[in-house]
């Protein structure tokens, strides 16, 4: 059996392809997803095809070689948007995870089993609200999922989280263990740790980074987080 390790993962806000000088720009997208080369990649703001923009995830798709898995979280006539995952890798298995709070604009989670060579991965990719409640409500639901440890569990997204003794992250390094957190927003000018790579077992994190090439500072206004995690 031929070992994947290390893998390299990546979770990137594309921010609905529009880059910094809001120009809609998808191929600049695919393009520092080709840069980092990634195994798997979360991503969040992605339009699905709808009256408001084209299919974005199947243009990377098309662009980078990836398996596109659309975790839309805005499902309704005219608007499809929402997360996505992109896989080297076959995926064997994808659940979706409602997140929605309130009157909030709808959240949730993308839950796919991945096959890396015969070694099981779970990625859960996520993007969380704009509200302190809203993300305590969703990190309980989220945190209520991670229930097996039959294989290595990744969760990864934007949080929208930055103060690190707030309960979403102190809950959530409880169940994960403290994780390095590089800033990535804004991507100019990085002060905020918004994107978060979390695994379990915590010792197969290797190394975190952010990318930041001069393409993925105007891209996005997110740069995107990458991660090895070994076996």
């Amino acid at each position: 059996m031929k070992a994947p390790w290390p893998l390299t993962v990546a979770t990137y806000n594309i921010h609905s392809a529009i880059g910094g000088d809001g120009r809609f720009a998808p191929q600049r997208i695919a393009d520092v997803l080709n840069e980092i080369r990634a195994d798997v990649v979360a991503l969040q703001e992605v339009p699905l095809g709808d009256d408001r923009r084209p299919d974005v995830l199947a243009a990377l798709a098309a662009s980078t070689g990836y398996i596109p898995v659309a975790g839309p979280t805005i499902d309704r006539p005219g608007r499809h948007y929402g997360n996505a995952v992109l896989s080297r890798y076959p995926v064997n298995a994808v659940r979706y995870l409602d997140l929605r709070f309130g009157r909030s604009e709808p959240r949730g989670a993308l839950d796919a089993d991945i096959d890396c060579h015969g070694h099981p991965l779970r990625v859960v990719a996520t993007h969380l609200g704009l509200r302190p409640a809203e993300r305590r409500a969703q990190v309980k639901k989220l945190l209520e999922t991670f229930d097996t440890d039959a294989m290595p569990v990744l969760l990864l997204g934007d949080l929208n989280e930055w103060f690190m003794w707030g309960r979403p992250l102190r809950w959530l390094t409880t169940r994960f263990e403290k994780t390095p957190a590089p800033n990535t927003f804004p991507s100019l000018r990085p002060l905020f740790a918004l994107d978060r790579i979390w695994i379990h077992p915590r010792q197969r994190l290797v190394k975190v980074w952010t990318h930041r090439s001069h393409l993925a500072r105007l891209a996005s206004d997110h740069l995107p987080l990458v991660a090895h995690i070994a076996g």
